[in-house]
């Protein structure tokens, strides 16, 4: 399985093989459908037929992100049809540009339209409901967009919810009616695990055996630990162990048809305060049907008479469910003729994932219509009074945006410097909408887009610029040659630096504050909160955007308008207490940290140190003292010592290794602490979090085993550069024929089994330390002088998630390991996910991100200051939900008997009567002269510059130096502007009181 189709999986389960061999309908293929047919395309759907009767033309251009200029003219299915083919070679891609009969619909499992007349809709509505064809509109008007789903009379869901069914440890269950299970919580747990309702299966419960292989049992929550099960009185009692593991059972549901679904809706929202709004939109959509079919043509933008007559057809339908909101219908229909490629990438990924639904039974579908608007946008302060010729068509690409926004807008998107950080796959969709937008496409404007990243197979399936033949290439440059291939107006330039404290002097305050903009299209917490930072000293508009799986979120920051951004605690970093991996494990992510840390312990860390051992003659001299010191010298003498010949030896290497880990290691933690073991009498050892192991035996022919084997000697093999083989059957016939010695327990040997004894340091051996140095000088003088000896001796292999033989070793690694601890097993996708530290992308998340996000950016360009006009969006595609909320104001706190924002500065020309930088004293004159502030303390990050509190002489030096002297002597770049921090007469200089920093700019 390739790279693509495994990216899928992640977040749509094990219903993703069924892709392959699924057919969908794609009708319309302007904005709204080229979205939904490049999601399907990139995830891999087998056949997907694009149809559309119409020639492309200029206005197209603003949203279909498929044209060149060259295919104006041709029909948009066809010329859709080539570019879709490059995306992903295992897709079939058709264009169909005939009738859409029922003979031709009936070979799809899923249909969708988008751009169709009512009349369409119902007659291929009533035909897929028939014949069971999941059927899908999608449709988009300037500022709004509307989406059903019709899955038929009966469809079934396999897997409805998001990620992987809980499971947990076991720790005690009592006899009773109900019975109460007590487990225990995973690291990364907050709150339940499991809900009301939820039906969990047992495994490994010793003592009440009952439990086991059970049928799925209701559970009611008691509290974060503990559950009913029901009646467990006639059971035996519990002793230990055991896993209670969630169980999903497929749900069937079932959807009414279109023109059922039109009088009597079922309208998907966030909260019961929205559904008024939507029943106004959905009967606003329906009477833009009867006015195009009454006038041939749609509302003309910001003529009123036509937004009234939509209006009165609104009225006399009488489809609304309660009273009409007559602003929102005219509003809406006063912008329906406009085009938006932000509009069209929100709905479109969003009907995408829900052909993904029909197709996956992965997550919940809509039931039945969701209706999304931005008519925020048109309560902008002057958006009021554009005109009718403000927003008539001028023969340009842009004309729908120009129906929405005016043509001076359009001009001003034209002017814009914006600064995109990341080129993956958010980076990608906000720099295809950039291009349709014409953002930085006008005389002044620039767009900047830096990643250090190149392209790599992986990244094919969800980052929508990049083909096979850009494969290590650097990723901000194919992106900016695909945008100037989109748009050839776009001034576009591609860096290749990453933006944190290392290229601060690239990336400074000059830059980012000559910037209209920021988009953020990172995929890390602390790279967010780094440039967040940047953003808010520098008083530059962000744009945060973020996504795990389905779900995404858009936050913009205002310089002080919004609060600053919180992108989120800081992640986990996925460590765990070291007893914990080596004796107790209790979860997969456990056993997987464990064979992360086994693949640096044995392909990277020893490598690495045999090298600096072979090259550098101080290196034994630059050790730590310690245990430290022992360990990497018993590294560097195993290493040499078990270098390979050939490739039979790297099998016989990782055959012990093999045993080591899975067989002896156990048996030795069981020769110390039996199953039967007491912490104190009556008191079980082996209970609650700690699981008790048992010894496996090898065996040649389980596929796990082999695979392990492999998988390690492959790795062996290439950190000693001999040349590996891949024949599993001859390794098979090398393995039947290894004898080992049989396994001896060692007395004497200490194993820590708590924090406490793991951290606690026994004595160092000092002779066996100097032992070891000098055995090991005697080896180097032997390697060097040999004249086989290649420099470096040995490769380092750093664990890199999107190598298989990487993953491979990390899946039999700790698949083996949860085997020992009756852990279930994870797959091989799944491994790699929680292995590689992955934060899961789908196109359509992605796609429906950087719509949301460039729906802002029209009001920072709009030069918008009123907070009630922007948005945070918050979305859930796993159950197609989008939140949208009001960003909150920034904090204000009192200070010097005033009312200061988070965002206010003392800002000061640092620059003294004789034109020179400022000195420390003028520094502090102007505090008393401007503000009437005393400072007694005055310092620049952690560098003092002036102490009230210090030495008289220490005190004269430091007010007659110069404001950077004391951050050059502290070895300091310097810097054209300083932020200082100071303490004032009356304050307590420990005292976390917030103040308005002091801006210094120097000469």
């Amino acid at each position: 399985m390739g790279a693509k189709a495994r990216g899928g999986r992640y977040v749509l389960g094990g219903g993703a093989r069924r892709l392959a061999g699924a057919r969908v309908l794609v009708s319309g293929l302007r904005g709204t459908g080229a979205q939904v047919a490049a999601a399907l395309v990139l995830a891999g759907t087998g056949r997907v037929v694009l149809h559309d009767r119409g020639t492309a033309c200029t206005t197209d251009r603003a949203q279909q992100f498929l044209l060149g200029e060259s295919d104006v003219g041709q029909n948009r299915a066809e010329v859709s049809q080539r570019v879709l083919a490059e995306l992903n070679p295992r897709v079939v891609v058709a264009a169909h540009t005939g009738e859409l009969s029922e003979a031709f619909l009936a070979s799809f499992q899923v249909v969708v339209l988008t751009e169709s007349p009512l009349e369409e809709q119902l007659r291929i509505g009533d035909f897929c409901h028939d014949r069971g064809i999941c059927f899908i509109v999608a449709d988009t008007k300037g500022l709004a967009g509307q989406l059903f789903c019709d899955f038929g009379k009966r469809f079934v869901v396999d897997e409805p919810a998001e990620g992987d069914p809980v499971c947990a440890v076991v720790q005690d269950i009592s006899q009773g009616n109900p019975g109460v299970v007590t487990y225990m919580g995973t690291e990364d747990s907050r709150g339940n695990l499991f809900c009301d309702g939820d039906l969990v299966t047992f495994s490994g419960v010793e003592g009440m055996t009952e439990l086991n292989d059970r049928e799925p049992i209701p559970v009611r929550v008691l509290d974060a630990f503990k559950l009913e099960i029901g009646d467990t009185s006639s059971f035996s009692p519990y002793r230990r162990g055991g896993l209670v593991s969630q169980v999903w059972l497929p749900q069937e549901h079932s959807y009414e048809p279109l023109r059922q679904a039109l009088v009597d809706p079922k309208i998907q929202v966030m909260n019961p305060k929205e559904l008024p709004r939507s029943c106004s939109l959905h009967a606003a959509f329906q009477a833009l049907h009867a006015f195009r079919e009454e006038r041939g043509h749609l509302p003309r933008p910001r003529v009123s008479v036509d937004a009234e007559r939509v209006l009165e057809l609104a009225r006399s339908l009488g489809a609304q469910q309660g009273p009409l909101d007559e602003d929102v219908v005219r509003a809406f229909a006063s912008v329906s003729a406009g085009d938006l490629c932000p509009m069209a990438a929100v709905l479109g990924a969003m009907a995408a994932q829900e052909v993904l639904k029909a197709i996956t039974g992965k997550f919940l579908p809509l039931d039945q219509w969701l209706y999304f608007d931005a008519l925020e946008c048109l309560e902008l302060e002057g958006a009021e009074r554009l005109t009718e010729e403000d927003c008539a068509p001028r023969g340009s690409r842009y004309d729908g945006q120009i129906a929405v926004f005016g043509a001076d807008f359009q001009e001003q998107l034209g002017h814009q410097k914006y600064f995109v950080v990341g080129a993956g796959a958010i980076g990608c969709e906000l720099l295809k909408n950039f291009a349709m937008m014409g953002l930085a496409a006008g005389p002044g404007g620039d767009l900047t887009v830096t990643d250090m990243d190149t392209v790599a197979l992986s990244n094919l399936h969800r980052q929508l610029l990049y083909r096979t033949a850009d494969i290590s290439k650097p990723k901000s440059v194919v992106a900016a040659a695909a945008v100037r291939r989109m748009n050839p107006s776009v001034r576009v330039m591609a860096h290749q630096n990453q933006v944190g404290p290392a290229t601060e002097l690239l990336y400074g305050d000059d830059f980012f504050r000559h910037l209209d903009g920021v988009a953020s299209a990172l995929d890390t917490l602390e790279a967010r909160a780094y440039l967040e930072s940047r953003c808010f000293r520098c008083h530059t508009p962000l744009l945060d955007s973020g996504t795990e799986g389905p779900r995404g979120n858009v936050l913009p920051m205002v310089p002080s308008l919004t609060e600053p951004l919180r992108p989120g605690d800081m992640s986990r970093d996925g460590t765990f207490p070291l007893c914990t991996l080596r004796y107790f494990p209790r979860t997969i992510q456990h056993t997987l940290q464990w064979a992360r840390d086994e693949f640096e312990g044995l392909f990277q860390l020893p490598a690495e140190h045999v090298n600096r051992f072979m090259e550098d003659p101080a290196f034994l001299d630059q050790l730590p003292a310690g245990l430290e010191a022992l360990e990497v010298l018993e590294q560097v003498q195993g290493s040499l010592r078990e270098r390979p010949r050939d490739w039979q030896d790297c099998l016989l290497w990782a055959r012990r290794r093999w045993q080591s880990c899975y067989h002896d290691n156990i048996a030795q933690l069981l020769h110390n602490c039996p199953p039967e073991h007491e912490t104190s009498p009556g008191v079980p050892f082996w209970s609650g979090d700690k699981s008790c192991p048992h010894p496996l035996t090898f065996d040649p022919d389980n596929d796990t085993h082999l695979d392990y084997i492999l998988a390690a000697a492959h790795l062996f093999a290439q950190a000693h550069k001999v040349p590996p083989c891949s024949d599993r059957a001859a390794v098979q016939a090398i393995l039947r024929n290894v004898v080992l010695p049989p396994f001896m327990p060692q007395d004497e040997l200490r194993i820590p089994l708590t924090e406490e004894q793991e951290e606690a340091q026994a004595p160092v051996d000092s002779g066996r330390l100097a032992e070891l140095t000098q055995d090991l000088v005697q080896r180097r003088q032997e390697l060097v002088g040999g004249e086989e000896v290649q420099v470096p001796l040995m490769e380092p292999i750093h664990f890199e998630k999107d190598d298989n033989i990487h993953v491979d070793f990390i899946t039999a690694a700790s698949n083996l390991r949860a085997e020992n601890y009756g852990i279930p097993p994870a797959d091989w996708l799944t491994s790699k996910r929680i292995a590689g530290r992955i934060m899961p992308a789908i196109i359509t998340t992605t796609a429906a991100v950087a719509g949301l996000a460039c729906l802002e950016i029209y009001k920072l360009v709009w030069g918008c200051r009123d907070l009630s006009c922007y948005r945070n969006s918050h979305l859930w595609l796993s159950d197609c939900r989008l939140l949208r909320t009001h960003p909150l104001p920034p904090p204000v706190y009192q200070y010097g008997g005033q009312e200061w924002s988070c965002w206010d500065r003392l800002e000061m020309q640092a620059v003294g009567a004789d034109g020179q930088e400022m000195t420390v004293q003028e520094v502090l004159d102007w505090m008393q002269r401007t503000h009437g502030w005393t400072v007694t303390m005055l310092l620049h990050g952690y560098t003092m510059l002036y102490d009230r509190g210090g030495d008289e002489e220490t005190r004269t030096r430091q007010l007659a130096q110069r404001l950077s002297a004391n951050l050059e002597d502290a070895g300091e770049p310097r810097r054209r502007e300083l932020q200082l921090t100071y303490v004032c007469e009356g304050e307590d200089p420990e005292a976390e009181d917030a103040r308005p920093p002091l801006l210094c700019s120097l000469p």
